[in-house]
């Protein structure tokens, strides 16, 4: 099987700029953990790039730091036009645990300040799922490019093939998990920029 992240540019420095920005905030490790719901441990782990979070660990310290990725890995300057070609879109990989199936989260649109929409490509590693519910401001979009996936939006099951379309306001508790025996990519837009 082929690796989701081949061919894509995985953002590496994650741990850093995380670390960086707990600092900015003049946070202890202690302090951030609590403020986030997760332990001291995996926060040390997380920073120093032994451990990947979970989608949803990781959206409870970007916004334990009342901040989100695109913020995190911002570009400095705005372009009307922005073009990426394959392999050069930056990446982020997620997971449960250092021994689970990964998210690759394949960035689409550019990370600049004030940008109002936010486009990936969440690729799913088997049985991969993305940790628990999130909630925050917006509104989502997504289209399954291959594969199937469970999605749960306020408590209710929606069963995802290739080709099917979803919309959800972001405020409703959400989640899902690859339900499909190989890799399943789903297109995915929000709006504001939140993650």
């Amino acid at each position: 099987m082929e690796h989701p992240n081949q061919g894509q540019t995985p953002i590496q420095d994650l741990g850093a700029r995380l670390r960086n920005e707990r600092q900015n905030k003049g946070l202890t490790l202690k302090k951030l953990a609590d403020l986030a719901g997760c332990s001291l441990s995996m926060l040390s782990k997380i920073e120093t790039e032994q451990a990947s979070p979970s989608l949803k660990t990781l959206h409870q310290i970007t916004s334990a730091l009342d901040t989100s990725i695109l913020q995190l890995f911002a570009e400095a300057a705005g372009q009307d036009v922005r073009h990426y070609r394959p392999g050069d879109r930056p990446s982020v990989i997620v997971r449960r645990q250092s021994d689970q199936p990964a998210i690759v989260i394949e960035r689409l649109s550019p990370s600049y300040p004030g940008t109002k929409l936010d486009a990936n490509i969440h690729t799913l590693e088997p049985k991969a799922d993305s940790g628990g519910d999130i909630t925050h401001e917006g509104e989502e979009i997504g289209y399954v490019l291959e594969g199937s996936a469970d999605l749960f939006v306020n408590g209710e099951l929606i069963s995802l093939v290739q080709g099917d379309s979803f919309y959800f306001s972001s405020p409703l508790p959400h989640r899902y998990r690859n339900t499909f025996d190989g890799t399943t990519r789903i297109l995915w837009v929000n709006t504001p920029p939140t993650f």
